[in-house]
């Protein structure tokens, strides 16, 4: 299922995400190399309409056409034939940022074995660092996720940004596999139709390629804004759910507001309303769980007058206009300042 290349495949800097299933025969490990023999590690199209990463590849490269890179440079295509669709993940694929070998994964998907080889891959050759590249659908920040509260993690998230997510929910992402190895991270970089998300994220893959070391010092508390993921929301599987404004009728279980997402990174006093309630619920159309898996709702909703509202102050990430990644994946998450 893995194709491994150690050469540059023609036409790989100007194929949009769409066109690469035309270069490309499916999830590719591409091995360049650099002055520095300890590879830095990048993986971008892990969701297939997620392209900031791709183009951030291809303007990187493009700079180094007559130059060898400062470092080794590994890079992973990840979910190709969805790219060629524009979409997350294709009907009866996995999700490919929840296949990556954790404590409790099972090698049962073609899609397991293969995130388990590339890791495999990747210690031979002795890693230094990991970035994986996302987009997300709603208002947020560029921002970067760490799965361990390290000095070199802090230092590599705020090379990229001063905001920082530490999470250990959901497990099978990439950067909690590779965290086992090297600093890793995810950094979101906005919507993917944003130029300047390929360029913010060009721009830190360079740095990193320039890194000699990542410092195993404490970071100064003032150089970064520190937040931990504790909680999921997920819409329940027999709920409805759709968008208006209050003036208008909803005749979903739950109908949220059309600017939801302008809730992101925002601190929010209990009590705030995410959406209105068409009838009673029990349970409530959402379901939040924290970063053990246990469904913790009753901590963090409660309906009152109609609304569906948050029970203490929190601050969300990534909430999402899109109905179509709150039935795949979640509608967003819950997070406290650490």
């Amino acid at each position: 299922m893995l194709t491994i290349l150690d050469r540059l495949p023609d036409g790989l800097l100007d194929g949009e995400a769409r066109d690469l299933h035309r270069i490309l025969p499916g999830p590719t490990l591409l091995h360049l190399p650099g002055l520095r023999t300890a590879p830095l590690f990048v993986s971008v199209l892990l969701h297939g309409n997620e392209t900031t990463g791709l183009t951030a590849i291809q303007g990187l490269l493009r700079k180094y056409d007559e130059h060898k890179l400062p470092r080794a440079l590994s890079v992973f295509f990840g979910n190709v034939s969805a790219a060629a669709q524009s979409r997350r993940r294709l009907d009866g694929q996995p999700d490919y940022n929840r296949v990556w070998p954790c404590a409790d994964s099972a090698d049962g998907q073609p899609e397991h074995r293969m995130m388990r080889q590339v890791v495999d891959e990747m210690r031979t050759r002795n890693v230094f660092a990991s970035i994986d590249i996302h987009n997300n659908t709603g208002l947020n920040p560029h921002y970067g996720c760490i799965n361990c509260l390290e000095p070199r993690f802090f230092h590599l998230a705020t090379l990229f940004s001063r905001t920082v997510v530490y999470f250990t929910r959901p497990t099978g992402v990439q950067s909690l596999a590779f965290a086992e190895l090297c600093p890793a991270i995810t950094v979101e970089c906005g919507k993917p139709e944003q130029p300047f998300g390929a360029d913010h994220a060009r721009d830190f893959i360079d740095t990193c390629l320039h890194l000699d070391v990542l410092p195993d010092t404490p970071l100064d508390a003032h150089a970064m804004n520190l937040f931990h993921t504790v909680a999921t929301l997920t819409l329940r599987n027999e709920a409805s759910a759709g968008f208006a404004a209050d003036d208008q009728p909803g005749h979903w279980d739950i109908t949220f507001p059309p600017d939801l997402d302008r809730l992101n990174f925002r601190e929010l006093p209990a009590g705030t309303s995410i959406g209105r309630l068409h009838t009673d619920h029990d349970p409530l159309p959402l379901q939040v769980v924290d970063e053990t898996g246990i469904d913790v709702s009753e901590h963090y909703l409660y309906a009152e007058d109609g609304r569906l509202r948050i029970t203490r102050a929190v601050m969300p990430s990534m909430f999402t206009l899109d109905l179509g990644i709150i039935r795949q994946d979640c509608m967003g998450y819950l997070m406290e300042r650490l």
